[in-house]
Parts: structure tokens; sequence; C-alpha cells
């Protein structure tokens, strides 16, 4: 099913701004804002810096809105449409020359997660040089769906219904798409069998802390239990809402193992390539941010022991491998709770060249923001663009979002939710 690109084109900042003179809409720190400044040009200054030899464009959080996405890509000068379908898109000139680094949360919200794939999926039938990596939604999603029919798990067995709410857009999707024959429901058994095989079973509440000691804290034992209470309740509400039965659900979490999980499905190719993170020059690509852990794993060159964890684990212990240090790479907010990044492990990073992480994550209503950690600069990239998001934040129209690392010392942010084009360049040496 083909999706159209109906609505008008965002419109988009033309005019430049210096990425400084932003305020705090535009640069932050865990100092004041002028030493964060001071910092932030010392820094770019540096001869250690490293920029990449081609020209990077940094999309994240599309949260299934394929239009966004598309958008955006117009925005970096890097696609040009040639139709009215989110994949009637071809190359620039630019765009063949470019790497392309979609920062993760693909899945959920909305309008469209199959829409956004095929998206994703047509860039990569173009020959464009994409690293996709994983978010939060993605890997939620991906074991979730594992789960489905193994609710004896005492650690795991709740993970399909722990995806709440947001899920209900894809099911739907599914079902409409792919559920619609005669037979479709043929061998679905009846709706007290599939709660079963979605749901915990009664002695999950008593069986999990005893199996999840030692993997995590009493105190997020707790946590999980409180909120599982009530994403399931929100689960039947949005259940219910969107006219699924448990035979709908059932029905459509086997399909989405079949196109996302067996090698012939349509979109066995998205968890195939993901990786958790990519780096380039001084620059590390991820979605959340990072954790002393995590810092110990990142090379001088490449983040290729990072990755290799994160294929080694996504693929054993589901619990301990989304509550431990290596998720920080696509769950952290810098919370209390979270793997902590400390002032050694911004020092392990220097150290191997890294002076620049871009990540996603944490939502901004006014385009992209810098913000200086321990020093090390951070360009938060989720500018909200997906229509889900911008609903519910109160934001109007829809959204458009890149950020664009030229290899010549530039960084530029662009947004639909702020008048200018952010721009960052490496200062003159005298």
């Amino acid at each position: 099913m083909d999706m159209k690109l109906s609505e008008k084109r965002v419109q988009l900042p033309s005019g430049h701004q210096s990425w400084l003179e932003g305020g705090k809409q535009s640069i932050s720190a865990d100092i004041g804002a002028g030493e964060a400044r001071e910092t932030l040009q010392r820094t770019l200054a540096e001869e250690a810096i490293v920029w990449p030899r081609r020209k990077t464009i940094f999309i994240t959080d599309p949260h299934a809105d394929p239009h966004a996405f598309v958008d955006s890509l117009v925005a970096s000068g890097t696609v040009k449409i040639t139709g009215d379908r989110v994949t009637d898109f071809k190359l620039t000139g630019s765009g063949r020359n470019a790497l392309f680094v979609i920062g993760g949360d693909c899945i959920d919200k909305g309008p469209s997660n199959l829409g956004l794939l095929r998206a994703v999926k047509h860039l990569l039938d173009l020959d464009a040089r994409v690293r996709l990596l994983a978010g939060n939604h993605d890997i939620r999603l991906l074991l979730g769906m594992r789960m489905v029919g193994r609710t004896d798990d005492p650690r795991s067995g709740h993970f399909f219904v722990r995806l709440g709410h947001k899920v209900m857009p894809l099911l739907v999707e599914l079902r409409d798409e792919y559920l619609t024959g005669k037979h479709a429901y043929a061998d679905i058994p009846g709706e007290k069998a599939c709660r079963r095989r979605l749901f915990p079973s009664d002695e999950w509440l008593e069986h999990f802390p005893k199996f999840s000691r030692g993997v995590t804290s009493e105190r997020a034992i707790e946590r999980e239990i409180k909120r599982l209470k009530k994403r399931m309740k929100r689960f039947e509400e949005a259940r219910l809402a969107h006219g699924l039965t448990m035979r709908d659900i059932y029905a459509a979490s086997l399909v989405w193992k079949e196109l996302f999980l067996d090698p012939q499905g349509e979109f066995f190719w998205f968890y195939d390539s993901m990786r958790l993170a990519h780096r380039s020059g001084s620059f590390l690509y991820i979605h959340a941010g990072l954790n002393d852990q995590l810092a110990g794993l990142v090379g001088h060159k490449s983040a290729k022991r990072l990755n290799a964890q994160f294929r080694k684990q996504l693929s054993h212990a589901p619990f301990n491998f989304y509550f431990g240090p290596l998720a920080g790479g696509f769950r952290t907010k810098y919370r209390e709770h979270d793997w902590a990044l400390t002032k050694k492990g911004v020092s392990r990073l220097t150290e191997r060249g890294v002076r620049v992480i871009v990540h996603g994550h944490l939502n901004h209503y006014h385009g992209q923001r810098i913000y200086l950690r321990d020093g090390i600069i951070n360009i938060q990239c989720d500018s909200s663009m997906d229509r889900g998001t911008r609903r519910l934040e109160g934001l109007k129209g829809n959204g458009a979002s890149v950020t664009v690392i030229q290899p010549r010392g530039r960084i530029l942010g662009i947004s639909n939710d702020y008048p200018y084009i952010k721009r960052l360049e490496l200062p003159e040496k005298r």
C-alpha cells in the first residue's frame, strides 16, 4: 500500500543565524551560558577535532511520520521529490556523495510506520550511504514482539504489554493491510487463548521480583511493576479505542514477525542493518547518549566494539540487555536512575578523540540545541518533527528537521520550528 505525500510542503527557514546567538533555545550547559559559549568556541578551535570526510545528514526520531522524514531529506538538499508517494524521490548530486545517519525511533506514534520504513528502504535502494541507529522505541518493539507466546518468562514475559498504547497504530496498520483475506484468521485461536499469549500470567507479579534481583535494583523492579500496571491499563483503553480484539492483536503480531524477523520478510533489513552507534572523526552518533561503560567501548577510530557488543546482547537475555549499561545508548536521559556518565567517562571519550556526541531522544520545540556536558559537545537533534508528538505538544502544522555536518568545519541545524538555520562554524586559526 503506497502512502501519498498529499499535504502541502513544510515551510523551512532560508536565512542563517550563528548558533551562538540563539540563546537558551540553541545552546545550554551544565555550567553558565556565558562560559558555555567560551568553552564551545575553545573546543571547536582545538586542532584535535577531526571533521568528517563527507557531508553527514543526521535525521532522528521520525516516529512513523514519512512526510516529516522526506521533507527533512529535501531540507538537506540531498533528495528531490519526483511524485506524490512517500517513495517518490531521488538523490541529488549532493545526496550521492553524502552519508545519511538515521538516529533511531523510526517506530510508533504515526501516521504510518510502514510508510516511514518504506521511505527509508527507498533511500537504501537508491544506493545511498545509510547508517541506521537503534532507538528505544525500535528496540522495545523488537523485544516485545519476540515475547508474544512466551509470556511465562519470569523476567521478560511482560515485554509485549509493556509497549502500552503506542503500539496500537502499528497493529492497526498491520491488520488493515495484511489481515483482510477470507482466511486471514483461520489459524488464530479465540479471545482468551490470544490474551494468554500476549499478557503475562497471573503469577508474573510474584515471580518477576525474585528472578530480576541481581540484574537490576530493587527500586528499578518496583518502578517496572508500577509502570507495567499503568501500561496494561492504557493498552486496554487504546485497544478498545482502536477497535482491536485480542485476536486482531495476536494475528497482527504474527504478521509482524513474518515481516521483520523472517529473512524473506519485507522489513527484515530494518533490524538486520541496525547499529548502536556510528563514528566519523571526532563525531559519535547515537540515539540517546553514553555512560562510563559505553565510553570504555568507544574505539580510537570507530564504534566497531560498541556495535559488536550491541549485536551480541540484542539476541540474548532481553531483560538483562534492556536494563543493562549497553541499553543506555538508546535509553539514557542522564537521570538519577540511569547508568551514569561521569568525568572519568568523558575523559575516556576525549582520550579516544571523541569531541562531539550527536543524538536524538531528548525532544525540543525550537530546533536543535547544543548542550555541553562536562565540556563535551552534545548536539541534541530531536526537534519534535513527527505529527504524533506535535499534536500532543501543541506544535503547529507538520514538522521537518535535519542536522548537517560538513567536512570543512560547519554544522547546520534546520527545523521548521526555528526562524533561522542555525550555523556553527570552525573559527579561523590566527
